[in-house]
């Protein structure tokens, strides 16, 4: 199962806020590939880490998720 609209949403903040995959992934603790692959869609995202990234992304969940149910 693919996730498109929430990677689209995660890859347009995350450059929104001018982190690189890179920055990002550090600041989250998980790995360049693992946050390549959300963004890609092939991975099913965990709740906690979706927490996690819209605070540091600074937006609230529902802005990253829009009407996605994990």
């Amino acid at each position: 199962m693919e996730y498109d609209q929430l990677a689209q949403r995660l890859r347009a903040f995350r450059k929104l806020k001018g982190y690189t995959q890179q920055e990002l992934a550090e600041r989250l603790g998980v790995s360049v590939a693992v946050l390549g692959s959300l963004e890609r869609g092939t991975r099913k995202p965990e709740a906690k880490l979706l927490e996690r990234i819209a605070e540091n992304l600074n937006i609230s969940y529902q802005e990253l998720t829009g009407d996605y149910k994990v």
